[in-house]
């Protein structure tokens, strides 16, 4: 357990100045100060964060849809040697496709947010195989990250 708390440490100590060079904010004006190995990084931490913390309908709803299905993220994963990772985000994406006019819209209520997780129960084996799988994920981004950058 100590080996997963301290590749979070890492992911988080990588992340740190990346956040720094786009002011905290993924926005059109702040990814290009980033290389796209640094953007596949942050990319990673941001889809860890939101499936650790809500799933993907809280990844979704929270704006980041385009920014991790509509990119290049799972074909810079299967670069990075992360080909059943890489292929697992494709399979999502094609939910996302399918389900994405729904979960992109606002909610008015928590209890509105909520009832998507009810109403769209495709997701939960996404979620389900992400958390169980995320020590050994970050470990590989990590791994290929710093074999990229000789860290």
């Amino acid at each position: 357990m100590q080996r997963d708390n301290d590749n979070h440490d890492r992911l988080d100590a990588l992340c740190a100045p990346l956040w720094h060079k786009t002011g905290g904010a993924l926005t059109a004006e702040s990814l290009p100060r980033l290389t796209a190995d640094e953007t596949t990084l942050l990319a990673y931490a941001v889809l860890r964060q939101e499936l650790l913390e809500g799933g993907f309908v809280q990844l979704i709803q929270n704006g980041y849809g385009p920014f991790i299905f509509l990119n290049p993220f799972a074909k810079a994963l299967r670069l990075w040697g992360l080909r059943d990772f890489s292929k697992w985000l494709y399979d999502a994406r094609a939910l996302y496709e399918k389900t994405r006019d729904i979960l992109e819209q606002p909610t008015e209520t928590d209890d509105a947010f909520m009832a998507l997780y009810e109403q769209h129960p495709e997701w939960d084996d996404f979620d389900d195989y992400f958390v169980e799988a995320e020590p050994e994920i970050t470990a590989m981004v990590l791994e290929a990250y710093g074999q990229r950058h000789n860290i």
